[in-house]
């Protein structure tokens, strides 16, 4: 049985932030895959896409998935290009249950005005048809790759917490 919880989406959806949540909520632990990148190149992820170019990215993020799906009973952030390889999708499907967090590209647009140059697709400058035009080439890898779909437009981390936990006790993973 598929134990772990990971949450997919576009950037600013609110995965880290409903994934800390309920990992809290559960009792486990919480493994976000662009920490495990941090913590093994000692650098931000502005800084290995600024000096290492988004492929080198994508092949750490292949290794830190593999070595999240080993861990057992946690609830793993990914970052929100790890659907873009089906090996990616692939591991996390065989390890838990896939959350799709899902906003709005104007409530992505808004939230991520808080954390420019943090952004690494986007740059330091970046518009609401730049979110749209990556999101409309992704949405149809992250739906592919959901068991479920939450959309994090207009509710706080608590009541998106609340209706994860409620599918995961619906569908009789709890």
């Amino acid at each position: 049985m598929r134990k772990n919880v990971v949450f997919i989406g576009f950037m600013a959806v609110g995965k880290t932030s409903v994934a800390k949540e309920v990992a809290r909520r559960l009792g486990k632990a919480y493994v976000s895959t662009d920490e495990l990148i941090i913590n093994k190149m000692s650098k931000s992820i502005s800084e290995i896409f600024e000096e290492n170019g988004e492929r080198f990215f994508r092949e750490l993020e292949k290794d830190v998935v593999k070595e999240a799906s080993r861990m057992e009973n946690v609830v793993i952030d990914c970052g929100g290009g790890v659907i873009l390889y089906e090996e990616n999708v692939k591991e996390l499907k065989r390890v838990g249950i896939i959350f799709l967090l899902y906003a709005t590209p104007e409530t992505i647009f808004k939230r991520s005005l808080n954390e420019l140059g943090v952004r690494p697709l986007l740059g330091k400058t970046f518009s609401l048809e730049d979110i749209k035009r990556l999101l409309a080439k992704r949405m149809p890898l992250y739906l592919d790759a959901a068991d479920y779909i939450v959309d994090t437009t207009d509710c706080n981390v608590e009541v998106i917490a609340d209706k994860v936990i409620s599918i995961l006790k619906w569908d009789g993973i709890l």
